[in-house]
């Protein structure tokens, strides 16, 4: 158990500075915008780019990975959105929000410096392909879903489908990391190899994308105070510190996934809620304070679940 811990308190140290330096006014808080904006354009990109260009698939389908995962987001999501509606008597928005902040985990920022530093290049082929689809698919969720409840409780109409799929469609093909993954594959598949001074730069940028990220959202963390709706927020940072891991953990199991594959979705989905869960609430503007809250308090808990989980997976 101390070795796991060895592996996973690291993590949170970094993402501890970056909050503290923001907190003490060592650092702007435009600094950790920055950092964040560097880590999403170039390092984590490059990060994909690399593992994707050297990695051996032998033969390994997506598919199974796809559906472990997501069948842990859809579990996760629905107990929250329902626990939120029936239980704590929120409005539809709120149930979107509950559900989102419980299962939309921060698998750039967290989850991916988190499986590089436990599992290694296996896992990070495995997290890359997952991204492939994650912020897609739970981005247009997250969006429909949004819409139709806030078509029912404020009235009015609500976008279409294809609109919809059209704005979230553009805002991926300029988005750095689906295009790093389609270049990475496409480098893999057609056999081509980097020249060593090229592979050097690369590598050197890729390297920083584990640091960085996670001083970058500590950083961000000053934003996402713990305010309000106490009762709700604990219960959905609980369904994701515990329920998501273990439902993805289980469907891992039963599919049959590699163990370095099965390590590395376990260990993304028990990290702590991405900023996206935000994002959509502050878009929508409902539920800021609920998801803000669930970030940090996951943040803050997230050392402990996620050193069991490694703990368990070790």
């Amino acid at each position: 158990m101390s070795s796991v811990f060895v592996n996973v308190v690291p993590v949170f140290i970094l993402i501890l500075i970056g909050w503290m330096t923001a907190k003490t006014g060592i650092l702007k808080e435009e600094t950790g915008d920055a950092l964040g904006e560097f880590v999403f354009k170039i390092a984590v990109p490059m990060l994909i780019f690399r593992t994707l260009a050297d990695a051996h698939f032998e033969g390994a389908s997506p598919f199974r990975l796809w559906t472990a995962y997501f069948l842990g987001v859809a579990i996760t999501w629905g107990t929250g959105h329902l626990i939120a509606k029936h239980i704590f008597r929120r409005d539809a928005k709120i149930g979107v929000i509950a559900g989102m902040s419980a299962s939309f985990a921060n698998n750039v920022f967290i989850g991916l410096p988190l499986v590089a530093h436990i599992v290694g290049k296996d896992g990070l082929v495995a997290i890359s392909i997952l991204l492939a689809i994650h912020l897609p698919l739970m981005m247009v969720a997250g969006t429909i879903l949004m819409e139709g409840a806030t078509s029912k409780v404020d009235g009015g109409g609500k976008r279409s489908l294809p609109a919809i799929l059209k704005q979230v469609g553009s805002n991926l093909a300029r988005n750095p990391l689906v295009i790093a993954l389609i270049f990475g594959l496409v480098f893999n598949f057609l056999g081509l190899h980097l020249t060593a001074a090229l592979a050097t730069v690369i590598d050197q940028l890729s390297a920083a994308a584990s640091p960085v990220a996670l001083l970058s959202i500590g950083m961000a963390l000053t934003r996402y105070p713990i305010r309000g709706d106490i009762g709700l927020s604990g219960t959905a940072a609980v369904l994701k510190l515990t329920l998501m891991p273990a439902v993805v953990f289980l469907m891992s199991y039963l599919l049959g996934l590699p163990k370095d594959w099965t390590a590395a979705l376990v260990l993304t989905s028990s990290v702590p809620t991405g900023i996206n869960a935000w994002l959509i609430a502050q878009r929508f503007r409902s539920g800021q304070s609920l998801a803000a809250s669930v970030i940090s308090i996951t943040t803050a808990f997230g050392v402990l679940t996620v050193g069991f989980w490694a703990w368990l997976l070790s």
